[in-house]
């Protein structure tokens, strides 16, 4: 038989499409650094023996999120069936997840995100595990449109806002969260919209960085970073790249002691990152509508919780709960910060900088 009578099917001489084969990415030594090489991490459900050793020795594995602080959320929310919830923050869908096994198919469970990449493969995700539009319902909106929601929902009865940054978006080079991975220089969170981190310095004077650099991550080396990044653009310098965003800090810190260059530069490098991403996304002025708007989205003695990764958002959600506390709008709230447990943090590095906060509306 010829090559072009075994291309056809039996049943009428039809040609079919043969889909090549595609041998997966090789990788140099024994074990996978890059992004793409980990193909076993990036698919959970195949190699599932290999997901738990990754965990087990206390990393997040590629393409995924550990969900933090579960058993608090939960224990607080009081989830029962019938009622109507939001999840103000999709990402990985893992508060998602049991939020829904609480509701036990009965109520509904309303979800955001602005990613759509990852909301996409989240709402597949959950699908596949029986829950339908019957129970749940994603929505690709900001979380400070909860309003818009509630107008469609009605008054919610528990609200979770998880802050944090998914760990499938930082251990992706593509999304330029990281300085360990090159990557373009982006940290949108929704890359269809606005302007990526490399447009946005280029319109930023010193002064300006600066103190972003300051407000939005106390950095502590501010001024230096500022100067260096501000006279590399004006010299027609590309910083179109993590790489390059990390080479300039490594420059401007050129000056401490040599001991002590590398601990500082990871340290710069985390917060610098961070300071951008939070610009770039508007992030403070995201949180502070959700803040105000929450109130009007809640049923009399519904619950929120609010999980936060970062010093300023944390004195946003504090001074917002304690205000409507003290003008009676909440009949309760948190009087102490709730932290992740020392076995989850050695379980999950990443939760070592959570903090929990949580609010009750007011009966009427």
């Amino acid at each position: 038989m010829n090559d072009e009578n075994s291309r056809r099917e039996a049943d009428g001489g039809k040609e079919t499409e043969q889909t090549p084969h595609k041998r997966r990415v090789r990788y140099k030594g024994t074990h996978p650094r890059n992004y793409s090489e980990k193909y076993k991490e990036l698919h959970p459900e195949k190699y599932k023996d290999t997901i738990e050793k990754v965990i087990r020795k206390g990393n997040t594995p590629a393409g995924m999120h550990i969900s933090i602080c579960v058993r608090e959320i939960l224990d607080f929310l009081e989830i029962r069936p019938g009622q109507v919830g939001l999840d103000a923050t999709l990402g990985y869908g893992g508060h998602t997840q049991k939020m829904l096994e609480c509701l036990k198919n009965e109520g509904h469970l309303y979800a955001l995100d602005v990613d759509p990449i990852e909301s996409v493969k989240t709402e597949q995700r959950l699908r596949a595990l029986g829950y339908g539009p019957d129970i749940l319902t994603v929505r690709h909106l900001n979380f400070a449109d909860v309003d818009q929601v509630a107008e469609e929902a009605g008054r919610f009865d528990f609200i979770l806002a998880d802050l944090g940054v998914s760990s499938m978006q930082i251990d992706n080079p593509d999304r330029g969260f990281s300085y360990k991975h090159e990557g373009p220089l982006d940290l949108r969170l929704n890359p269809e919209k606005g302007i990526p981190a490399s447009e946005c310095l280029k319109q930023l004077t010193r002064e300006e960085l600066e103190g972003m650099l300051e407000e939005n991550s106390d950095e502590p080396y501010a001024k230096e970073i500022a100067r260096t990044i501000i006279s590399a653009l004006r010299k027609g310098q590309e910083v179109s790249t993590t790489t390059d965003l990390r080479r300039l800090i490594e420059q401007a810190l050129s000056f401490l002691p040599e001991k002590d260059q590398s601990e500082a530069v990871k340290k710069s490098c985390a917060r610098t990152f961070q300071a951008l991403r939070i610009d770039v996304n508007q992030e403070f002025e995201v949180l502070e509508l959700f803040l105000e708007k929450l109130p009007d989205v809640l049923s009399d003695g519904g619950r929120v919780a609010i999980l936060t990764f970062h010093s300023g958002e944390d004195r946003l959600v504090k001074k917002a709960f304690q205000r409507m506390y003290r003008e009676g709008i909440y009949s309760d709230i948190a009087k102490d910060v709730i932290r992740p447990s020392a076995q989850e943090c050695a379980r999950n590095s990443r939760a070592k900088s959570a903090k929990l906060r949580w609010a009750v509306k007011a009966c009427v």
